[in-house]
């Protein structure tokens, strides 16, 4: 195995020159990076936290999200959000974020592109099930499993396992896996994607689900957060309704949240003295909304959490998979032979439970449904 790297690998030139003019002081720079467990040369033109946002792309959990559940499966028509669209999205915000703030935007879209690359087919309820399946072997949490599968389960280089991200890639994503845990403040950069990820979701679930039949605009206009944005945007615009209105009302929401999470975070910054790394790591945390709109937005989320995940389609699919999911483990534990070989050689590693976790979390969608059909559907 290749020795680890040193703590910082030396950059090109022209990378160290590009982030000494375009980066804030509180940004974290590609020449102070903590480097890589197994030595890598730097590349001659590309940053570091380049090359961990292509890896992360061009590996296959990545390209699998397409078919994984966000909230609603595929089942349900082809207009709602994916696993991978959700991500894409998540990814633009951020950037979008990252780059008022001056932050170091290929660090950002690593960290955005990696953020989800760890769901089980079927959303929540996958991991749900996953969770309970395996609580006797640690259990299971998407964002653990997503440092799983860029440490270890991805084999797309002959000199190392994972794809060898940069520690700062790895830290952010340990960061969504403990939370409030961490002795020390995640960076800007992990906070920005945070924030893109709750701006995402508030939307585009609600946006989802009255596509779908679920929820009607006329519910959602009852919500103060909405109701808002609907008033800016019938100031600006007269006669507006249906999906006309729905869609500028969207659009009102993303430009309202990161208008102001900008504002607010700037004056953070100011506030504390956030000048460098070190104090981000230090304080309190800095990139978030103003008091008055996090209100606004835990209300949309109580009223996303009953009307839509709590919706009775939304629980009989999610009963379903869950069901199929719980079969599937049971089933490759009393037939491990069933396995693909690689998984079945690793269970001597890593325990047939955790081989099965595994397995079963890679799977899209769709593939868990026709191999359940395959070989565990009763006659």
């Amino acid at each position: 195995m290749p020795p680890e790297s040193p703590p910082n690998s030396p950059q090109p030139d022209a990378v160290t020159e590009r982030e000494s003019l375009l980066l804030a002081p509180y940004a974290m720079n590609s020449a102070d990076s903590a480097g890589r467990k197994y030595a890598e040369p730097a590349h001659s033109y590309r940053a570091p936290f380049a090359r961990d946002r292509d890896r992360i792309i061009h590996s296959a959990a990545y390209r699998r999200l397409s078919y994984k559940t966000q909230v609603f499966t595929g089942e349900l028509g082809d207009y709602h959000r994916s696993r991978l669209t959700h991500t894409i999205e998540v990814n633009l915000i951020a950037r979008t974020l990252g780059r008022a703030l001056r932050l170091n935007e290929d660090l950002v879209e690593a960290l955005a592109v990696q953020h989800d690359i760890g769901h089980p087919p079927f959303g929540h309820s996958g991991e749900e099930t996953l969770d309970e399946c395996l609580r006797d072997s640690g259990g299971f949490s998407h964002n653990r499993q997503a440092l799983r599968i860029v440490e270890l389960l991805e084999r797309r280089y002959p000199n190392f396992p994972g794809l060898n991200l940069s520690r700062e890639v790895l830290e952010g994503q340990e960061a969504r896996a403990e939370r409030e845990s961490r002795d020390r403040g995640p960076l800007l950069e992990t906070q920005v994607v945070d924030a893109a990820d709750s701006i995402a979701y508030d939307t585009h679930d609600a946006d989802d689900a009255m596509e779908l039949g679920l929820l009607q605009l006329g519910e959602l206009l009852e919500v103060p957060l909405w109701r808002e944005a609907a008033r800016r945007v019938n100031s600006r615009y007269a006669n507006l309704a249906g999906g006309d209105l729905r869609r500028a009302v969207l659009h009102e929401l993303i430009d309202w949240q990161v208008t102001d999470l900008l504002a607010e975070s700037r004056a953070r910054i100011e506030r504390f003295e956030i000048n460098g790394v070190e104090a981000v790591r230090r304080g309190p945390r800095i990139i978030g909304h103003s008091q008055e709109l996090a209100e606004l937005k835990a209300e949309l989320e109580t009223t996303l959490h009953h009307r839509v995940y709590r919706h009775p389609q939304v629980l009989q699919m999610r009963g379903q998979a869950q069901s199929r999911l719980e079969e599937m483990f049971a089933g490759y534990l009393h037939r491990p032979e069933l396995l693909p070989e690689a998984f079945f050689a690793r269970a001597t590693d890593f325990g047939l439970p955790r081989t099965v976790g595994d397995y079963l979390a890679g799977m899209t969608d769709r593939f868990a449904l026709r191999e359940h059909a395959r070989l565990f559907a009763r006659d």
